[in-house]
């Protein structure tokens, strides 16, 4: 065609024209050629340039051999399987970096017959820096991505971060320790804001499989149509929508490691058929696929709700129910566990100011003792909001009874209770000290106190049955009989009985 012949319009013409003219430029390039066996059977002139390199002197000893023995990290094998091009790749071996392109051939009946390789770029380094500099930057913020990911789906907290010193935070650390040390399902039972999720993290992060996920899922934060596909996972093109390459569930995320139900009784019955297969079986079928995968995980759940009462009015199976009912443990609500207040408002004050990157305000006795003196419906939680609004209208850095009590209404709190030493206490005699003075002493001292006053009714009302005593004051017999050999009180009781 002379050189001012006008371009071709028919297709035939066209593919004809690009044919000649790709040839004359892959005359330049390196070729290299397969058959249906993998084996190499033809490179060109360029080609053999790159020999001494891959570690070859002669073509004989290239020539012949199946291509995955003499060029490392090859894909001819896999267009040969596929019959799908690699139109662009980059190619690393100690011969160096080059970008590639790989083409089936087929023959008359349209079956793949071989594969052409063709070195596009030699020295990409330089002919492909800004390509090469993205791709390094991708591949740093991909790496970058996965390790931020794995940071997330680690336990956040150990026990150390349940704040408590008094018999009812003590047992539960104690139950929860010896929960982590097993493969059984804990369930996690109290009020909201009690603290359960904390107590997850922690059993996670004591148990064996602590340096593997922690993955959470939030029953009630989740749209019942999508709980299944959040649980189990998704096929690739399950429905209209879904992800190509399909998406896998919590189960599948934590596998290995544990995962965290949370807000168990708000779970739909249909999804707890499914989970109970999961839990026995070790199984799960992910969303529009038949295809069974294993998963080896360990389920801790939470409900702030009675899951008994659920079973029996029929909004939970009972064969899910006595699965998990495995361990459980009751985490106490914070008016059973005053005696943590101070200790709490201390934890809770530096984290709010951390977060603030603000000084931490200075909590005056008076006021720590009313919010002591408080039922806390929301516990933990409750607390926290209102040591927030307390730090955020702080101006002088201390705060006193006045403002608690100016948030404890603006928060809607009906009835705020006085400090214990505002009470009158009928039939129990101030000391001689004065109302103020009865409670200026070691924290310790008062609780020890306290504990004997209420162990001591406890014995009187069962009659001395240390079994119904703990059952009554919601400890174990081990930590109660532990008291009673401190305090000097078991022959005491024996005498008594």
């Amino acid at each position: 065609m002379p050189a001012d012949s006008p371009l071709p319009r028919d297709a035939q013409s066209i593919l004809a024209l690009a044919a000649r003219s790709s040839f004359d430029w892959f005359s330049g390039a390196g070729l290299l050629l397969v058959d249906r066996q993998a084996r190499v059977v033809w490179i060109n002139e360029r080609y053999r340039d790159f020999l001494p390199a891959l570690g070859f002197e002669r073509e004989e000893d290239f020539v012949g051999h199946p291509v995955s023995s003499v060029v490392q990290n090859t894909q001819m094998h896999r267009v040969l399987e596929t019959g799908k091009p690699i139109l662009i790749d980059l190619l690393v071996n100690k011969a160096g970096t080059f970008v590639v392109s790989r083409i089936p051939l087929r023959g008359d009946d349209g079956q793949v017959i071989g594969v052409l390789g063709i070195v596009l770029f030699d020295n990409p380094g330089t002919t492909l820096q800004p390509l090469i500099s993205k791709f390094a930057r991708l591949e740093q913020d991909l790496d970058a991505a996965r390790r931020e990911l794995a940071t997330q789906r680690r336990a956040k907290y150990t026990f150390a971060s349940f704040v408590g010193t008094s018999a009812a935070a003590q047992e539960v650390k104690r139950q929860a320790r010896r929960a982590a040390q097993t493969p059984s399902p804990v369930l996690l039972l109290g009020e909201t804001g009690t603290g359960k999720e904390l107590l997850a993290h922690a059993i996670h992060a004591t148990s064996p499989r602590a340096g593997r996920p922690f993955v959470s899922v939030n029953m009630a934060a989740v749209p019942e149509a999508l709980l299944e596909a959040e649980f189990f996972g998704v096929a690739p093109g399950a429905y209209t929508g879904a992800d190509r390459k399909g998406r896998d569930g919590k189960f599948k995320l934590a596998d290995g490691g544990t995962l965290f139900l949370d807000e168990l009784g708000d779970m739909p019955m249909a999804v707890q058929v499914k989970l109970l297969r999961a839990l026995q079986d070790g199984e799960i079928e992910p969303l529009g696929s038949n295809r069974i995968v294993r998963c080896d995980v360990r389920v801790v759940a939470a409900t702030s709700r009675d899951l008994a009462r659920l079973v029996r009015e029929g909004q939970f199976r009972e064969d899910l129910y006595y699965r998990l009912n495995v361990l459980p443990i009751h985490v106490p609500p914070l008016r059973e566990r005053q005696a943590d207040i101070p200790l709490l408002v201390e934890a809770l004050n530096e984290d709010i100011a951390a977060r603030g990157a603000q000084p931490q305000p200075e909590m005056g006795r008076d006021a720590l003792a009313l919010l002591q003196a408080q039922p806390w419906r929301g516990n933990i939680r409750e607390l926290r909001n209102v040591l927030e609004q307390l730090s955020l209208r702080s101006e002088s850095g201390v705060i006193d009874r006045a403002a608690v009590e100016q948030v404890l209404r603006l928060a809607g709190v009906e009835r705020i209770e006085p400090p214990v030493a505002d009470m009158a206490l009928p039939g129990a005699p101030l000391s001689e000290q004065g109302p103020s003075e009865r409670w200026l002493r070691p924290l310790a001292e008062q609780v020890r106190e306290v504990e004997q006053q209420a162990v001591r009714a406890a014995l009187h009302r069962c009659g001395g049955n240390r079994a119904a005593v703990a059952r009554l004051l919601g400890m174990s017999r081990a930590s109660l009989y532990d008291r009673l050999r401190e305090w000097g009180w078991v022959s005491e009781i024996q005498s008594n009985v």
